[in-house]
């Protein structure tokens, strides 16, 4: 059975499940969903609430970045899980992984999708999500402090979660100089192997950002 997933190379949370795969060295195929049919009508059809990636193994059916990542840990474990056997460093990484999802891509998103209109502005506009996002930002500075990656020693879950949430966010609020730890550690997940080539996949989609991709940098 071929594993199938739905995704887009420049969405986030298909970057991060894409970083589990290639961790893993398992095999997939993308089902590219750029509105072009079939594709689009056979996701539509699969997965009415139309929110990717998702992904389909034989008669199973995962939908959320998260639970993709769970079930490939499941499937191939290998000799470095991203999801610990150490039931207390487990749940250290899962509370990190959302913390990516929840304080870092979520004001992040918030910012995009007022500038593209999908959301009406909040009372405050950008200087709302700016906000949530250097007090995350200071949350995190701190705790990579004599880190390499965010649980652990080694690369987890929670890493293929802060790779993603870590470029898009910088690129709608820059982390400056004030957050040097956390700026150590998004040039370590930029040049992780498994992220970095998510990320070589998404640049020809570069221009769609709509606040801007830097010119410079990643």
């Amino acid at each position: 059975m071929s594993l199938v997933m739905y995704m887009h190379p420049f969405s986030s949370y298909s970057q991060k499940a894409k970083t589990a795969f290639y961790e893993k060295e398992l095999a997939f195929e993308a089902k590219l969903l750029d509105g072009s049919e079939p594709v689009a009508s056979e996701f539509a059809a699969l997965w009415p609430i139309k929110r990717f990636p998702v992904l389909r193994h034989g008669e199973a059916f995962i939908f959320e970045a998260t639970s993709i990542i769970e079930y490939l840990d499941a499937l191939e474990p290998g000799a470095a899980p991203l999801i610990p056997n150490d039931a207390a460093m487990a749940q250290t990484v899962r509370m990190w992984d959302r913390f990516f999802d929840n304080y870092i891509q979520y004001p992040q998103q918030r910012m995009v999708y007022e500038a593209i209109g999908r959301e009406n502005k909040q009372e405050g506009g950008d200087a709302r999500w700016k906000e949530a996002l250097e007090t995350a930002y200071a949350i995190l500075d701190d705790r990579m402090r004599d880190r390499e990656w965010i649980a652990g020693d080694a690369f987890s879950l929670a890493d293929c979660s802060a790779a993603p949430a870590l470029l898009y966010a910088d690129w709608s609020h820059p982390l400056g100089q004030r957050f040097e730890n956390v700026r150590s550690y998004r040039t370590r997940l930029l040049a992780r192997p498994s992220y970095a080539r998510a990320l070589n996949e998404a640049r020809p989609y570069r221009h769609l950002f709509p606040l801007g991709a830097p010119e410079d940098r990643d």
